[in-house]
């Protein structure tokens, strides 16, 4: 018994360390989205984050989420950090809602369920730690709020305040994000959870 633990905390960490790759190249293949300013990218590196949830658990999401970052940061972060820990963050709020949520049961609508609650999760926080944290940060280094905001502008003059761009732009552009990574992971999640988990066939866990 003690021996399978150890082999099981093995494979945690390889296929947990695996994934954070996958993730920060996934992170790397971004690309800029129309109605939303260039200097923000779309990209699908929380997919491999919220299989680990699922498949794993919460824990292994959240360590994806770290892993990605910290390849950003040493690799070359251009936000002093900021921006990656604003990142890190946000995938939490949508791998742990989701990952617990489907660990408590493990049903296809569960699993719909905690994508839902974690991507509502993700986009509210967005608005949060970029209203207190990173546009500031962007602002004091980047010539003022104003040059941010009127990129916002740039795409709907009726903007007036960075809440004004966070609540139109950010929070349902996040939302999607997070969203079209649940939609993928629905597709392929009973694909590769026998093979993350090291299961013959389909299992408990593979119900998606």
């Amino acid at each position: 018994m003690e021996k399978k633990k150890e082999v099981s905390g093995v494979r945690f960490m390889c296929v947990t360390a695996l994934m954070g790759a996958l993730a920060a190249v996934l992170e790397m293949l971004n690309f800029p989205t129309p109605f939303i300013p260039s200097f923000i990218k779309f990209d699908f590196s929380e997919l491999p984050a919220l299989i680990s949830s699922f498949a794993l658990g919460p824990v292994s999401g959240v360590c994806v989420c770290l892993i990605k970052n910290l390849v950003k940061l040493v690799t070359g972060s251009n936000t002093a950090g900021i921006g990656e820990l604003s990142n890190f963050l946000l995938g939490c709020a949508l791998v742990v809602p989701a990952g617990l949520i489907y660990k408590a049961k493990k049903t296809k609508k569960r699993a719909v369920i905690g994508s839902l609650a974690g991507a509502v999760c993700m986009a509210v926080l967005s608005v949060v730690t970029n209203y207190f944290i990173v546009y500031p940060i962007y602002a004091a280094a980047f010539g003022g709020m104003e040059n941010i905001i009127n990129a916002y502008r740039a795409i709907d003059p009726t903007v007036n305040t960075l809440m004004d761009c966070l609540v139109r732009f950010n929070l349902p552009f996040t939302f999607v994000k997070g969203m079209a990574s649940a939609g993928i992971t629905m597709l392929v999640y009973k694909y590769i959870s026998p093979v993350i988990k090291h299961s013959g066939g389909k299992t408990a866990s593979s119900r998606i």
